[in-house]
């Protein structure tokens, strides 16, 4: 109902037959023309029927569907015009029909185009007759006129009942309202209305028949062509009887006996494969028995690789056999078993390997049983062996300690074992040398237990990189074999004969024969049993003893450890390359891991024995000697493992820290203890201090040792490289001090840095004391001296002139041991040198002021009379050879002059100030006589002074110039 009047034509198609099932009676289902009701305002009423033609026999479909012979049907509006028979059902597809799609014509439309080109050129040529045209046209027009009278809602697309609008449009409620005293007047508007849609109904179907009465001689003329089609397949049925008749004679002749004889050949190898079915089913059945002896002597590989074949044949070639229904699980269970066994072996076998006796010779305990015992755990992707290992080391380095501690404690008697009665407290009670000597033998007790480790662990490794080594060249055979399949294939070019008859590959009888020199080595490993029956010596058995995949598996490659076991690898192993890979860092790790242990063990036995300030009491020496165990302990350990471990290097750094802050306090305290009690008055040098000096100068910045035989006098000065040095006994000391630091970096490396702050602390402190004693006086309350003489300044200067002499040969010596990121550090001593120099200008300036002081004082009374030379340039004469006397034994010559010159430009700008006072000119009259008597008197008393006779006083410059 949904089609406009205008659409295309109906196609002609196979349920046209449903029009031809009986004749009926048109005048039983055409109701007379009538006019209806106007029940629906808004559309037409029923004005005119067509006149019936025997074409609307075909569709009339409501005279099918309202039959007279049936009963009485309900009011319901939708079904009371329907036969019983008509029900609204969904057809479900047939199982029988393939699904039909566009692909499905394809071909169809290819084969078609060409005739339908040709049709259309056809009907190009031959128009069709105008009568028919006509015809056409007056009934097209008539069709349209009648589809008119249908409403337009019924021709929509979307026209659907169970849409509330369309509903209400086509069914008016109005008219099935019984309410009141309006029923019969509804009543008889609802059959109007049903009336009217049934006359719409009527019109659309007899437009339909109208269209398919056009294309009837279509029709009739495709049934004529189909019983042409039915004579021809007829024709044909009766050539392929005949053909058939022909093949079957030909088959009877010339193939059936050639075809029995291969069924009896491939009966015969069926029955051959039935008989190694049964073999093999008999091999399978001891499995279980020949595992449990391979168990009870501890060959879990060969359990392992027995299970995992049994498991493989049942998979492949016993696949549905009833009897080993349960055999699989039970094997998988065994599997399971095996994998706690070989666990709790490792786990024994570890305990006994680093339990035993340190003493032992051997280094890796039953080298074979660890070999398959990885294996097995390898084959079984059981990985967490190492950590089992490694819980044992850990145990092991606790054991040791604790065996060395009481091994120790039971040899000194003056240790009460059952007063004291913590382990901890009675190590606490050792002294040093017993404590040495128990931590050189925990030391040496560690050196073998990380050898044994080393090389048990060498043995897992080894293990692991033949199996990765044998997965490598696997895979690199197998990529050739590929390359050599492919290009094999790629040159033949051979046709393959099917067996029809059978449905299988003729080629497959014979097949069987070419495959046993492939397969015929892998026998030994399917009758592994002791129970298992050999294979049998018939040819045509021999492939059937194994499978390929089975022979594949047991292929194996061997190599051999450090201690020669041959290992065998096989070629059935679960781990990648990455896991394998993997494996053998966690194994180097694992021995990295041993290395830190033993280390971590010694820092916490360290530690338990410096709680009680052990450690920080030690004197040098045997700081010294404890450092260079530990450090040798460190060297060992990273030779042996391959990597340094730190926690005992920072313990030793840390103990070391403490060392140096409380070597250089003890120093310290000592110096300031020696400039508290200075006197600063020039001491003897000892013959073992020349003897030190002598060592600096040869190049050996050390403390020498003492020389025995006769004692030696003191001399009055140090000799240094030539050099006489008078010096106080606090700096010879200082000097001595100053070696330990440099002696203690050449023992302790690790506190160069540290050692080099704390020397340039205690040079920084003697040259800043030193100034507060002797330029600032301190030495008069701390000392009691009653003055700070000039013997004092030039002592004090000299001593500081020895420090800096020695400044360069103690930043070469460190420069020497300080890595060159820290060489920055060495700026400390130019810092150092600069304070020293700046410290003895200071000291030649205090010289200089207090004679100028003097030279202000006595010549501001300085008069020109007689008698010559005057009281006051004797007096001057005097102090300047005072002077003289107390620093010329003090300081260098040289030293001396520069001072000299230093105080005659002061004394010259005093007397040339109080001449200029006194109104004296160079005029050649009687006070310049007597001025120039006196100086001459100075010039020759300065003069006359040792060491000052060439010494140019220039007294000319006394006299103004004249302007």
């Amino acid at each position: 109902m949904a089609s406009s009047h205008s659409s295309s034509p109906v196609p002609q198609g196979s349920s046209s037959d449903v029009f031809f099932k009986k004749e009926v009676d048109p005048t039983k289902h055409i109701r007379p023309v009538q006019s209806l009701p106007d029940v629906c305002p808004k559309e037409p009423t029923v004005t005119d029927q067509n006149r019936w033609t025997i074409y609307h026999s075909k569709v009339n479909l409501p005279a099918a569907l309202n039959d007279p012979r049936l009963a009485k049907r309900e009011s319901d509006f939708f079904t009371k015009t329907w036969g019983l028979d008509f029900v609204d059902t969904e057809v479900i597809p047939s199982f029988y029909l393939p699904q039909i799609s566009k692909e499905h014509f394809t071909v169809y439309q290819q084969e078609i185009s060409q005739r339908e080109k040709i049709h259309e050129r056809c009907k190009n040529i031959c128009p069709p007759k105008d009568t028919f045209d006509r015809t056409l046209l007056h009934t097209h027009d008539k069709s349209r006129t009648d589809l008119e009278q249908v409403p337009k809602i019924f021709m929509k697309p979307d026209f659907a009942l169970d849409d509330s609008l369309t509903f209400n449009s086509v069914l008016p409620w109005s008219h099935f309202n019984t309410a009141g005293g309006k029923g019969n007047r509804d009543a008889a508007s609802s059959k109007l209305l049903q009336e009217k849609l049934s006359h719409y109904l009527d019109i659309v179907e007899v437009n339909i028949a109208q269209q398919i009465s056009l294309r009837s001689e279509a029709f009739f003329h495709a049934m004529t062509s189909q019983h042409e089609l039915q004579d021809y397949l007829k024709k044909t049925s009766q050539a392929v009887k005949m053909l058939r008749d022909k093949i079957a004679q030909i088959d009877k002749v010339m193939c059936e006996g050639s075809l029995h004889i291969l069924r009896l050949a491939l009966t015969r190898n069926n029955c051959v494969k039935i008989y190694n079915k049964l073999k093999l089913m008999a091999t399978v059945h001891q499995t279980q028995p020949t595992v449990q002896v391979l168990l009870s002597t501890s060959e879990f590989v060969g359990a392992l690789d027995l299970i995992a074949t049994t498991q493989e044949v049942l998979q492949q070639e016993l696949q549905g056999i009833h009897s080993f229904r349960h055999l699989g699980s039970q094997l998988c269970e065994l599997e399971k078993l095996i994998d706690k066994m070989m666990i709790a072996e490792f786990s024994t076998y570890s305990h006994s390997d680093l339990n035993r006796p340190l003493e032992d010779d051997c280094q890796v305990l039953e080298e074979e049983r660890l070999v398959s015992l990885v294996f097995g755990l390898l084959k079984q992707r059981k990985l967490n062996f190492l950590e089992i290992y490694g819980e044992e080391m850990i145990i092991t380095a606790k054991n040791i300690i604790k065996q060395c501690v009481i091994n120790k404690v039971s040899q000194i008697e003056e240790i009460d074992t059952d007063v004291v009665m913590k382990l901890a407290d009675q190590m606490r009670m050792l002294n040093f040398p017993q404590w040495f000597d128990l931590l050189k033998d925990i030391f040496s007790k560690f050196k073998i237990f990380l050898q044994r480790v080393k090389a048990t662990l060498n043995i897992i490794h080894n293990v692991v990189l033949s199996v990765l080594d044998k997965n490598q060249r696997t895979r690199e055979l197998e990529e050739i074999s590929q390359q050599k399949n492919a290009a094999k294939d790629n040159s033949l070019d051979t046709e393959v004969a099917y067996l029809i008859h059978e449905g299988m590959f003729i080629s497959d009888a014979f097949s069987e024969g070419e495959l046993a020199p492939i397969v015929v080595d892998t026998t030994s490993q399917r009758n592994a049993s002791p129970n298992s029956e050999p294979c049998s010596s018939d040819s045509v058995s021999e492939p059937e003893c194994t499978t390929d995949s089975s022979s594949s598996k047991e292929q194996t490659s061997s190599s051999a450890t450090p201690g020669g076991v041959d290992i065998m690898v096989s070629e059935d192993m679960k781990l990648t390359d990455l896991e394998l890979g993997k494996l053998a860092n966690n194994i180097q790790e694992l021995l990295y891991g041993a290395s830190d242990i033993c280390h971590d063990r010694a820092v916490k036995f360290l530690m338990s024995r410096a709680k009680d300030g052990f450690l920080e009491k030690l004197n040098s020496t045997e700081f010294i000697t404890l450092s260079r165990l530990m450090e040798t302990f460190i060297l060992e350990t990273e030779q042996i493992c391959g990597r340094k471990s730190m926690s005992l290097l920072g313990a030793l750094q840390s103990q070391a820290n403490k060392f140096v802050n409380r070597f250089h306090e003890e120093r310290k305290t000592k110096l300031s203890l020696l400039l508290d009690n200075e006197r600063w008055k020039q001491a003897d040098v000892p013959a073992e201090f020349q003897d030190l000096v002598d060592s600096i100068s040869d190049g050996k910045i050390a403390l020498p040792e003492k020389k025995s035989g006769e004692e030696r006098k003191p001399a009055e000065v140090l000799i240094v490289e030539g050099q006489q040095y008078a010096v106080v006994g606090t700096v010879l000391l200082l000097i001595r001090i100053i070696l330990e630091y440099c002696q203690c970096v050449d023992n302790i490396p690790s506190v160069t840095t540290d050692m080099l702050t704390r020397l340039s602390d205690l040079l920084k402190y003697f040259n800043s004391r030193s100034c507060q004693l002797v330029l600032g006086a301190g030495a008069l309350q701390v000392v009691g001296l009653k003055t700070i003489t000039t013997k004092n300044l030039a002592l004090s200067s000299r001593c500081l002139q020895l420090i800096v002499h020695y400044i360069p040969v103690i930043r070469a010596h460190f420069e020497a041991r300080l890595p060159p990121k820290q060489y920055n550090m060495l700026r400390h001593f130019d810092h150092i040198t600069k304070d020293y120099h700046d410290h003895i200008a200071e000291i030649s300036a205090k010289l200089v002021a207090i004679m100028d002081s003097l030279f202000d004082k006595l010549l501001s009374k300085y008069e020109v009379k007689a008698p010559v030379p005057s009281a006051c340039f004797r007096n001057i004469c005097k102090q300047m050879a005072k002077m003289h006397e107390a620093i010329f034994d003090l300081l260098p010559e040289e030293q001396t002059q520069m001072l000299f010159l230093r105080i005659n430009a002061s004394y010259k700008l005093h007397l040339k100030k109080q001449l200029s006072h006194l109104n004296v000119i160079n005029d050649g009259g009687p006070q310049n006589g007597l001025v120039t008597a006196d100086v001459a008197f100075y010039t020759g008393n300065l003069q006359a002074l040792k060491g000052l006779k060439d010494l140019d006083l220039n007294m000319a410059e006394i006299w103004e110039q004249k302007r």
